[in-house]
């Protein structure tokens, strides 16, 4: 495996501010929706989700991460193949509650297929240890459909804390006035 990359960016967006971060597939748009959507596929990456996503929402289940909760995921938005977005509430890195809202959008390009995968951040200086988790998972998806070993793909030793001074550069945290 190469050396990972900080892929995020910060995008203003109208509900604040996204992390962006992209990964190129030489594969059908139809063949990376069902990498990000089929539950046998994400299993193979990131985790699962059970439920019938016609009701609105689904149930997901993280399985790359020992003791990660269910969580139960909102639909908001569900265009096939080419737009994703959903809401989770759950708590967030400074133990409060908090919407978790995530963006996948696909683009067909010259026969490839491009992913965009967003996050909302409720805090921007999140992005600092988020930024590394989705690089990681997003690695992780890459491997899993280039038939590349995902197990190899560490992230203590590779992502966090490695890739934290990147994210610092590009999500500065403005301090705060007494």
């Amino acid at each position: 495996m190469t050396t990972p990359q900080a892929t995020g960016w910060p995008e203003t967006r109208q509900d604040g501010e996204w992390i962006v971060l992209t990964r190129h597939f030489d594969a059908p748009i139809d063949d990376v929706w069902a990498a990000v959507t089929d539950p046998e596929r994400l299993g193979r990456w990131i985790g699962t989700w059970t439920g019938n996503p016609s009701s609105g929402s689904v149930v997901f289940r993280m399985t790359a991460e020992d003791g990660m909760p269910e969580e139960v995921h909102h639909i908001e938005v569900c265009e096939p193949p080419r737009l994703l977005r959903t809401r989770a509430r759950s708590e967030g890195l400074d133990g409060q509650e908090h919407d978790w809202r995530v963006e996948i959008r696909l683009t067909e390009d010259g026969g490839g297929t491009t992913l965009h995968f967003g996050q909302l951040l409720p805090e921007p200086e999140w992005a600092h240890s988020i930024g590394p988790g989705w690089d990681y998972y997003l690695d992780r998806l890459t491997a899993a459909e280039t038939g590349q070993d995902v197990a190899a793909i560490d992230f203590e030793r590779d992502y966090y804390p490695a890739l934290v001074p990147v994210y610092q550069q590009r999500f500065p945290v403005t301090p705060q006035r007494p």
